[in-house]
């Protein structure tokens, strides 16, 4: 088999395994409804390969005109993105999670909140960040993403090369990246991977690590690890 066959799509898109569910339990007649009527009006542009082969960039000042741009990598059930949205009218954020029932929820949140400052993209944040602009992205997130706890998973996580050095090809220098995660050893893969992406480590103390961020809410991800025990780390890099 050729190289171009074992390594692409037909549509031209390389091959890249996705580890994860992309939905769960059925949704509500109200979450069918949010997907349906609100999800194509909240697209950052075309981003699949299919509607957008050539991976033309993102027009990011037609999406969010005189905006910042933040992104927030696998928003869950969407809270800490409507809430960040919220209290910066002046930023413009892109979501990208493959998790269907997320997407519902988040939808539902926005219609509550009322915010227009947001966009969603409902699938793999690689290939959202094919298309964003280089260096245009001022803050990122990535609030307690899958741990994959097997070591023979730990290549899954997305703090790996394959993730990090993509992240930073789209971030501003100077640029903040914020993780939160609960699992002691993806505390210690992200300490070790991120700053040999182009990032540094902001830490001066270990309050800086161990409390949350003055903007931050706390997710139903994170009051489940509260529940059963488990210590929130706040990790603060800046793109170099």
């Amino acid at each position: 088999m050729s190289e171009n066959h074992s390594s692409k799509h037909r549509s031209g898109a390389p091959w890249r395994n996705f580890y994860g569910r992309l939905k769960g339990k059925g949704l509500r007649a109200s979450q069918e409804t949010y997907l349906d009527e609100d999800l194509a009006e909240l697209s950052p542009g075309p981003v699949g390969w299919e509607e957008n082969p050539d991976r033309t960039p993102l027009d990011l000042e037609a999406l969010f005109p005189g905006k910042e741009v933040w992104l927030e990598v696998g928003f869950g059930g969407g809270e800490h993105m409507v809430h960040q949205a919220a209290q910066n009218p002046g930023v413009g954020i892109i979501g990208a999670e493959p998790y269907i029932n997320g997407v519902a929820m988040l939808l539902g949140k926005i219609r509550k909140a009322c915010v227009e400052n947001l966009r969603v993209h409902p699938g793999d944040v690689r290939d959202l960040f094919d298309v964003l602009p280089a260096g245009s992205v001022s803050r990122a997130f990535l609030l307690y993403p899958d741990p994959w706890p097997k070591k023979r998973h730990h290549r899954r996580r997305f703090v790996t090369p394959d993730y990090l050095e993509a992240l930073a090809g789209v971030l501003k220098p100077g640029a903040v990246f914020r993780v939160a995660t609960d699992i002691p050893d993806y505390v210690r893969q992200t300490l070790e991977q991120v700053p040999r992406h182009g990032f540094e480590w902001l830490a001066e103390g270990p309050d800086d690590w161990r409390e949350p961020w003055s903007d931050w809410i706390s997710t139903r991800y994170e009051q489940k690890a509260l529940r059963e025990g488990r210590v929130p780390h706040y990790l603060t890099f800046r793109r170099v």
